[in-house]
Parts: C-alpha cells; sequence; structure tokens
C-alpha cells in the first residue's frame, strides 16, 4: 500500500465513522521522507502534480545562512545537527531538517566582520591577540572604518562561539523538498533560550 494523504478514514467530528466510497487517488498520494543526512551534495529531482518538480536533497554539507543584525549572508559548512524539537532520533542520525539546530563554521563570518569594522573579535581569554604589523590604509578607509565602529556592538554569546570557530544556526528552509538547507545565525533570546535547553 502506498502512503496517502488523505483523511477520509477519520472519524466525524460528533464520532460517527464514515462510510468508504472509494479507494485511493493519485492526487491524494504522499512519499517517503528525505531523512536529509550530512555528507557530499546528492539531490534527487522529482516529478511532482502538474510536471513541476521538487529536488530531494538525500546529503547536504553546506548551505547559505544569514547573520541578521549585521545583514551579512555567507554560504558555510554545517558541521552538526545538535537540538531538534521534534524529535532527539533526527539529533542522533544527524538528520537535517527545517527548525534544527545546526552547528556551523564561523570562519566566513569572522573574515567579513574583521575586515568590515577593521577589529579582531573571538579572541580566547589569557590569549593576547597576536601583533600584527599595521597595514597602511588610507585616511578615508580609517574615517570609514571608524564610521562604522560607533554603531557596532557584538554580542558576548556571539564572541564566545567565534572563539571556538562554531556558531549555533537555525536551518529555515526545507531540504527534502527545496533541495538546499539555508538558514539563520542564532543570536539574542533565540540563542539564549536554545543554549539552555541543550544543557538540559
Amino acid at each position: 500500500m502506498g502512503i496517502s494523504r488523505e483523511g477520509k478514514h477519520k472519524r466525524r467530528e460528533t464520532g460517527g465513522r464514515r462510510s468508504k466510497f472509494r479507494k485511493k487517488r493519485k492526487f491524494e498520494m504522499g512519499r517517503p521522507a528525505a531523512m536529509t543526512r550530512i555528507g557530499e551534495k546528492r539531490i534527487h529531482e522529482v516529478r511532482t502534480r502538474g510536471g513541476n518538480k521538487k529536488f530531494r536533497a538525500l546529503r547536504l554539507d553546506s548551505g547559505n545562512f544569514a547573520w541578521g543584525t549585521e545583514v551579512c549572508t555567507r554560504k558555510v559548512r554545517v558541521l552538526d545537527v545538535v537540538y531538534n524539537a521534534s524529535n532527539n532520533e533526527l539529533v542522533r542520525t544527524k538528520t537535517l531538517v527545517k527548525g534544527a539546530i545546526v552547528l556551523v563554521d564561523a570562519h566566513p563570518f569572522k573574515s567579513w566582520y574583521e575586515s568590515h569594522y577593521g577589529v579582531k573579535i573571538g579572541v580566547k581569554k589569557g590569549q593576547a591577540a597576536a601583533e600584527e604589523e599595521e597595514k597602511k590604509q588610507s585616511s578615508h578607509v580609517q574615517r570609514k572604518l571608524a564610521a562604522r565602529q560607533k554603531g557596532r556592538a557584538l554580542e558576548d554569546a556571539i564572541d564566545h562561539q567565534m572563539a571556538s570557530g562554531r556558531l549555533f544556526a537555525k536551518i529555515t528552509s526545507r531540504p527534502g523538498q527545496s533541495g538546499r538547507c539555508d538558514g539563520a545565525i542564532l543570536e539574542g533570546p533565540e540563542l539564549a533560550f536554545y543554549q539552555k535547553q541543550l544543557k538540559k
């Protein structure tokens, strides 16, 4: 028997049984879950109703993640699945689904931040920042960096993560439908909430 999405087998709201007046239909069909894992990119194309296409990602290792407060998006590697509100089994098997909390590589964001603001971040305590040779910068570039510094504010939690080279992120795309693993970097109260959940 195929997977069906119909609701005819359900009882009525009053509790009465519905009569079976037809068999399964093609337009009520469902398909097996993609169960996307971390690994070398592997995507299957699925023909759907109306000749449309779905992209069934079976393996993915990277995606576009957005850093909301800094308005910066980078393609980064997905390293691990650490939390899933719906099912712990999806964490154990490292399955990529929408809403999963993952660890992503922080280096692309770190290098962008340092070049954009002209400051070092993610320096571990007790480890002095390595002394660098003074880069020659024009007065225009110096003024531009100084102007950017005025409104700059980096969360301590993000700074600690930058030091470890990994950032917590949430997947917002549907890998089994779109074939992509895109999402957003966690920050603020949302980051605090998930860090608290991980400690349990």
